[in-house]
């Protein structure tokens, strides 16, 4: 993340984003394959790593082997493209909101106050001895004997889909395929996310 100074003066925390250079591998039709969708690929790729059905897949587009491959259902009429065209940052608009998907950050085995919230037990009084971030009782003795599904407890943590909805793009660079978004997108620096018009 980074900050840029608006038009107003204000500073806003932003997330820069490479929005591109996308090309359509495939055009799907409800004809064809049951459905409509484009299909798009982004990151470039050696063609040594490559399987020969995927450069002959790329080779339809007239376009170099990509590392990411993704599809849209029911692209807009406006958006959608044909085979081997590009899509750049240009189909976005300042001030326009996006839902942003990716993958969470993985925090790993974590305990139930970061992973679900819980205070702890607070003030170490009463002859508690380390048990300030300890979840406390689970379930019950001779009813239910057991513990219900789903309760809260410690385990692993992040490394999931997320989607964050209503991020707005502040500033577009279009020479550079840049979109800046005003806060926090999910994952690490240098992750693949996919934006959502």
């Amino acid at each position: 993340m980074t900050s840029i100074f608006e038009a107003s003066g204000k500073q806003t925390a932003v997330t820069i984003i490479e929005a591109g250079p996308c090309v359509v591998t495939q055009v799907k039709s409800q004809s064809t394959d049951g459905y409509d969708a484009v299909q798009v690929a982004f990151g470039e790729k050696k063609e040594k790593n490559t399987t020969k059905a995927e450069q002959n897949h790329f080779a339809k587009a007239q376009t170099s082997p990509k590392r990411y491959v993704t599809e849209f259902r029911n692209p807009d009429a406006s958006v959608a493209k044909a085979l081997g065209e590009t899509l750049t940052c240009d189909i976005f608009a300042e001030g326009e909101t996006i839902d942003v998907v990716g993958t969470s950050k993985g925090k790993g085995f974590q305990g139930v106050v970061k992973r679900h919230g819980f205070s702890g037990v607070g003030e170490a009084t009463h002859g508690q001895h380390d048990r300030q971030r300890a979840p406390g009782s689970v379930g019950g003795s001779s009813y239910p004997s057991r513990v219900f599904k789903g309760m809260r407890m410690a385990g692993q943590t992040g490394n999931e889909r997320v989607k964050v909805k209503g991020l707005k793009i502040v500033k577009i660079f279009p020479e550079k395929n840049y979109i800046l978004v005003s806060g926090s997108v999910p994952g690490h620096i240098g992750s693949i996310v996919l934006i959502q018009k």
